[in-house]
This record gives C-alpha cells, sequence and structure tokens, in this order.
C-alpha cells in the first residue's frame, strides 16, 4: 500500500506539469506567389517609357520617351539634375560665357549620364554655392544637346542655367543654341516621386513620374558607355531596365534553375542599388540571324520597394507579330 501511494505522488506532479504545456503552434510553412508572365510594350521604336511594380503585376505608368529633356530631384535635400538618358542626351558647362548669346562649343567636354545612376556621375554637376538655407547658381552656362528622337531625328541644342533652389523650388532659364527665345520657370519638386520632369519644347512636362513607392523598373531606351576591343569607352544607346533608385535592389542568382531559387537559397546573396544591375544583356544580337535572343539563364532577384522578394528571367524580346521592342519575362514572389 505504501509502495502505490509513492508511486501515485510521482505520477500526480508529471500529469499536472504536462498539462500545464500547451501543444506546440503549427507553424505555416511560407509560401510563395504563383509564377506569372507579363509582356511590356515598347514598340519596335522603343519610344516608350514604361514603369511597372511587381507587387501589383502591372504597368502602373507610360509616357513617349521624348516627352521631357531634364529632371530635376525632388526629395527636401535633393538638388541633382539628371538628363533623359533614353534620347542620348549629354551637357558641357561653360565657366565665363554669357546666357543669351551664341555659345562657343570649341573644345567643349561633353558629359553623358552615368547609367549605373551614380549622383557623382551626372552631366550637370555642382552647380551651386550654398547661401544659408538656399543654393545659388555659380553661374556656368549650360549647354544642352537634346540628342535624338525615336527616328533618329536631331532634337538640337539648348543654353540652360540654373539659377537657384529655394524653398523647394528650381529657379532656371533656357534659351535657344543661338540665345534666343530666352524664357524663365520655376519648378516645384514634387513630393513623393524621384523627380520632377521638364521639357524644353513645352515647358514644365505634361507627366509626372509616378511616386516613387509605387513603381520598381522602368522598361526603357538609355545611354551606357561600351567599349571597344582596344578597351576605349564609347556611349551607346541601349534597351533594357533601369532599377528605382529608392528602395529597390536586386541580386543575380548563378547557382540555381529558375524553378530551384526559393526564399531560402537567396540568402547570403549581395544585393546592389546600382540602377543598370539589370540593364540589357540578358538578350543580345545575333548577327547571323539578325535577330534578339535572351539569355533564359539570368535570373535576377529583385527586392522590391515594399520589401517583398521576387525571382524574375526574360523570356522574349518580340511580341507575336515577330515585332521587337515587347519584353516579355516571368516573375514569383518568394
Amino acid at each position: 500500500m505504501t509502495r502505490l501511494i509513492l508511486i501515485s505522488t510521482v505520477i500526480l506532479p508529471l500529469l499536472f506539469l504536462t498539462a500545464c504545456f500547451k501543444e506546440d503552434e503549427k507553424v505555416t510553412p511560407h509560401l510563395p506567389g504563383n509564377t506569372l508572365v507579363d509582356t511590356v510594350e515598347l514598340t519596335n521604336l522603343y519610344k516608350y517609357q514604361v514603369f511597372y511594380e511587381l507587387n501589383s503585376a502591372t504597368s502602373v505608368g507610360s509616357s513617349l520617351r521624348k516627352q521631357w529633356d531634364i529632371a530635376f530631384e525632388s526629395s527636401p535635400e535633393g538638388w541633382h539634375i539628371r538628363l533623359n538618358t533614353s534620347c542620348f542626351m549629354y551637357a558641357a558647362a561653360f565657366p565665363g560665357q554669357e546666357f543669351g548669346i551664341m555659345a562657343d562649343t570649341t573644345n567643349a567636354s561633353w558629359k553623358f549620364d552615368n547609367s549605373n545612376g551614380d549622383a557623382d556621375s551626372l552631366a550637370i554637376g555642382k552647380w551651386f554655392t550654398v547661401n544659408g538655407n538656399d543654393t545659388v547658381s555659380n553661374g556656368n552656362l549650360l549647354i544642352v544637346n537634346r540628342g535624338i528622337d525615336e527616328l533618329g531625328n536631331d532634337r538640337g541644342y539648348r543654353q540652360l542655367i540654373i539659377d537657384s533652389l529655394s524653398g523647394g523650388i528650381f529657379y532656371f532659364r533656357t534659351a535657344k543654341f543661338n540665345g534666343s527665345d530666352q524664357k524663365s520657370y520655376v519648378l516645384n519638386k514634387v513630393p513623393g516621386s524621384n523627380y520632377s520632369l521638364f521639357s524644353f519644347d513645352t515647358g514644365v512636362s505634361p507627366l509626372e513620374e509616378p511616386p516613387s513607392n509605387a513603381w520598381d523598373l522602368m522598361f526603357t531606351q538609355y545611354t551606357t558607355l561600351l567599349y571597344t576591343d582596344l578597351g576605349e569607352p564609347y556611349p551607346y544607346l541601349v534597351t533594357g531596365v533601369l532599377m528605382n533608385p529608392v528602395n529597390v535592389s536586386v541580386a543575380r542568382d548563378t547557382s540555381h534553375t529558375f524553378s530551384e531559387i526559393t526564399i531560402e537559397s537567396v540568402e547570403g546573396l549581395q544585393f546592389s542599388n546600382q540602377q543598370d544591375f539589370i540593364g540589357y544583356d540578358w538578350k543580345y544580337y545575333d548577327f547571323d540571324t539578325g535577330s534578339y535572343t535572351v539569355d533564359l539563364n539570368k535570373i535576377y532577384v529583385i527586392r522590391d520597394n515594399k520589401g517583398f522578394l521576387y525571382k524574375l528571367r526574360f523570356l522574349g524580346f518580340y511580341n507575336n507579330l515577330g515585332e521587337k521592342g515587347f519584353p516579355s519575362f516571368e516573375f514569383q514572389r518568394l
């Protein structure tokens, strides 16, 4: 009897302790999204720029690429000015020359914006000095070559003077190359967007860049530096993809096939916010066939502006009619 009582005194506390622990909670396994396929319509002349958001799997903005010329940085502290490189634009500064008369471009040092998006590698560099809370122009005359349109037609030159940036407003003047048709402009920053856009033809551009938190990729032509066999750089128009420089980054996965890539497999990849990381070389031109071929083995892992991860690869560059300029791609949220 004593033995039975002893056993009971041991078993009962164990049962009590066991009852105090909850059953292990079931952890829902991470489920990736569906694999989606989409096509962006740049047309065979590459005349459009298309902004794309991965989360909604849709184009969130599209415009003729020649609709604007220069972009003014809209962030609260931003002062950079970019050229529309999809039109092969470039610029040079001419210290000491007067605005409004024929410019002398002898020995000009023409510059292109770097396609990697580096703010320190822009054709229009630091144009100001700081005076209190405002920025005041250094007075240098800028000559902007507007490049070419989608048909290869020359778009001409413009004179440009950036006068100041005060209270979130850019003040600047433009004129034709010979100094005629002088105009003054004020351009407000667009809160929530990366840049405010401006057209030499129409003044403030009728289009606005989508809010920076609404797009991840821009499909477009753009200017980049290629290199000859001798290592000499030369600017060239290419067609590809540029990233949103705000909160979007990308990596290449060279170890897995598209179907093998998972949320676990991308750990350890080195992500870059270089604007042209995806770029144009996911395709190549086959001189034997006279057509573009897409490299199905180039797979990108993209962290979008909301922090989600996607895998993406390109599938083609032609539409059903055989026209180039219609990049198709598949992607999946990891």
